[in-house]
């Protein structure tokens, strides 16, 4: 097969980023524990990937191949990350310890329907009002907004619970209805 090099070099690299971007999205679909659509994108990234490799093995003389092919992974993996961060699947815990006591801030996030869970802290230099909060991930940058608004001094620390249960919410949590 005699296709302008120039060509080939923009297959090749089109091809990686489709495929590692798959590859990306596989990875966090398993994670989250949708293992069945996960399956179905593995298929497509399998003969994705079969394909790409194919181009430059059986051209392995032409050296810009392979450098297409290992940029193309690279940016691939750019390009995978930012279209997981657009799914933004799950859900987050936010813990926030503030000085500001009382109940102004864990009040105000309650009205936009966020939950959370707050009590008294002691901090280094006094009584300190701590609060845990679970939000889907699509709400994130929101939520950091709304606390940074009321407090900008916030400490703020975020981690993915891998399990939910219980609490006031749980069965609209379950159903996918937060925030709809």
């Amino acid at each position: 097969m005699d296709i302008n090099p120039w060509i080939m070099i923009f297959i090749i690299f089109t091809i990686n980023i489709v495929y590692v971007a798959f590859l990306t999205i596989r990875m966090i679909l398993t994670l989250k524990g949708y293992r069945y659509i996960a399956a179905g994108v593995s298929i497509v990234e399998t003969i994705i990937y079969i394909v790409g490799l194919g181009l430059v093995l059986d051209n392995l003389d032409q050296i810009q191949n392979l450098i297409a092919y290992a940029i193309g992974f690279g940016t691939g993996v750019i390009v995978g990350s930012k279209i997981e961060e657009k799914m933004a699947l799950g859900y987050i815990t936010v813990n926030v310890i503030t000085s500001e006591a009382g109940e102004k801030l864990p009040r105000e996030l309650r009205e936009k329907g966020y939950g959370v869970t707050d009590w008294t802290a002691n901090g280094r230099d006094g009584d300190r009002q701590s609060m845990q909060i679970l939000t889907p991930r699509k709400m994130e940058l929101a939520l950091y907004r709304t606390i940074q608004e009321i407090d900008p001094k916030a400490f703020i620390i975020t981690y993915e619970p891998k399990t939910i249960h219980g609490g006031f919410w749980v069965k609209t949590v379950r159903r996918g209805n937060l925030f709809k």
